[in-house]
């Protein structure tokens, strides 16, 4: 899966606040599951809710949600493009805590294509392919 590392390089470069205290950024999955059709072959989608924590915030929230639309246009971009899908995809929770910090987690229901051809030597080629681009 490469998607959370993708997220976290873009979030860690893109808020300010993160790029001096990485430590308070924590990524990781949820309920995910493994999708794959009875059609030949080994090609199949990861399915899982990705959970971004970040601890002790102090910035905006502005300054986190912006960069993950922004990632989303080119990740996921079926959850800005399809209304149905996309009006409850993106969830979130905050702790208020003490001195203008909050302790926020998003939610983010993402999928991963993995394509698989077996070559002629019998080796699995594995791809990852890229998400469409709807242009946006």
């Amino acid at each position: 899966m490469n998607k959370p590392n993708s997220l976290r390089e873009h979030l860690l470069a893109a808020v300010a606040e993160l790029k001096h205290s990485p430590d308070r950024l924590l990524i990781f999955i949820d309920t995910g599951s493994v999708r794959c059709t009875a059609v030949p072959g080994l090609s199949f989608e990861y399915s899982y809710t990705l959970q971004v924590i970040l601890t002790d915030f102090a910035g905006h929230p502005d300054s986190v949600f912006i960069p993950v639309l922004e990632w989303l246009r080119r990740q996921q971009p079926e959850l800005l493009t399809n209304l149905e899908r996309g009006k409850d995809a993106i969830t979130f929770e905050a702790d208020i805590l003490d001195g203008g910090k909050v302790d926020m987690a998003l939610s983010l229901p993402l999928t991963e294509r993995v394509i698989v051809k077996r070559l002629d030597s019998g080796a699995l080629d594995v791809t990852h392919p890229e998400e469409p681009d709807f242009g946006l």
